[in-house]
């Protein structure tokens, strides 16, 4: 299974870190909500765990937010290979705009 790591910087504290990745999960269930579906995150203090189905595949991953910068890891089906780069460059782009 494809797997994507990133790990984004940031000077927001922990608490506001998450308060701003759990607002984006929930906005991004809103906009794509004809492309995603089964939409599940737990939370235990500042570990996140999530799954999805996006287009009939199923995504999942982990978030550990600590006070200086969030880590991330999204595992892909293997029929998203063809786009694993895009998908990084994607996510990187959208958790640094997240917490600038």
């Amino acid at each position: 299974m494809p797997v994507i790591k990133i790990s984004v910087p940031h000077q927001l504290g922990a608490e506001e870190a998450k308060k701003r990745i759990t607002k984006l999960l929930g906005e991004t269930k809103a906009q794509y909500g004809d492309k995603i579906s089964d939409l599940e995150e737990t939370w235990v203090d500042n570990r996140g765990q999530f799954r999805f189905k996006a287009m009939g595949f199923a995504v999942s991953g982990s978030l550990q937010v600590q006070p200086g910068q969030v880590e991330g890891e999204l595992n892909l089906p293997f029929a998203a290979l063809p786009f694993k780069s895009k998908i990084e460059s994607d996510l990187s782009t959208r958790a640094k705009a997240l917490l600038a």
